[in-house]
């Protein structure tokens, strides 16, 4: 059964880069701790690309950042001293607890040119974390669980499903997975977790019977859904207990609207650190 279909709206993160943004949405500012989900490209950028497409240091904080690339490449470097390039299958997984800066750079694709795609997705802290000290975590491809079956290549990105630990730092209970799917290949969505939704990043699937284009997320309700593909297709599938509410304000996510004026201000002040190594530039506060 599908609550909902949200489609991915276009936003520019500025000098051009353009995301779809899918959550937060209007009717369903979450799924899960999934609070934030943008799906970046495809997109071909050819080598010489202005730094004006990067994304510039910038904060957060209460929540983790999971990033993850189907192609192309993206350089990260934060406060605390880590630079990593992520490539296609790995996961980038930051937490921000009461503080963090990163930027990510498009450097690869400046020297080499680069086909882009891939999805950046915010997980919200439980409130007893909203606080904790930053850290940031880098895992290859082949240190998460993957496995195939007929039409099907599938990882776990985040989280425990079906016997699986993908051995990320989560907060709470969640999963996230990538399925590759071959036309007609089909499989049921992980139950045991209270929400969960299918996001189709490429191609087009059919959802508890109901056809799904690239840039669309289905929010699912309780029962058994059957996912089956139609054409080759590119789908994530997410969930996991609800944290409370949380309110947002550009990359700040807090449970206490108070937090985020602070977090503001910090910003505002140059109390928060910038990324070792990228430290000329910065993201300014936008006025709303």
């Amino acid at each position: 059964m599908i609550d909902l279909i949200i489609d991915k709206r276009t936003r520019d993160l500025g000098g051009g880069f353009e995301v779809g943004r899918v959550l937060p949405f209007a009717k369903r500012r979450m799924v899960g701790p999934f609070i934030f989900f943008d799906q970046m490209g495809p997109v071909d950028f050819a080598p010489g690309i202005p730094r004006e497409l990067d994304v510039r240091p910038h904060p957060h904080i209460g929540l983790s950042t999971v990033t993850y690339l189907y192609s192309g490449a993206m350089t990260h470097r934060d406060s605390l001293g880590f630079k990593q390039e992520i490539r296609p299958g790995a996961v980038n997984w930051m937490t921000a607890g009461k503080g963090i800066t990163h930027s990510e750079r498009l450097e690869y694709a400046r020297m080499n040119g680069a086909h882009m795609h891939g999805i950046q997705a915010w997980v919200a802290l439980p409130n007893e974390d909203e606080e904790i000290d930053p850290g940031f975590w880098h895992h290859p491809e082949d240190s998460l669980p993957g496995w195939t079956e007929p039409g099907l290549a599938a990882r776990l990105i985040a989280g425990t499903s079906e016997g699986m630990d993908a051995g990320v730092n989560v907060r709470s209970p969640l999963f996230y997975m990538h399925w590759d799917m071959q036309p007609g290949a089909s499989r049921h969505v992980p139950e045991g977790h209270s929400e969960r939704a299918v996001y189709v990043a490429a191609g087009a699937a059919e959802v508890a019977g109901q056809r799904l284009t690239a840039g669309q997320m289905a929010v699912l309700g309780k029962g058994s859904v059957r996912v089956t593909a139609d054409g080759p297709a590119t789908v994530m599938v997410l969930g996991g207990e609800p944290v409370g509410e949380r309110f947002i304000f550009w990359n700040f996510v807090s449970s206490s609207r108070e937090r985020l004026e602070q977090a503001k201000e910090d910003w505002k002040q140059g109390r928060m650190k910038l990324p070792d190594g990228d430290a000329e530039e910065f993201t300014p506060l936008p006025e709303s």
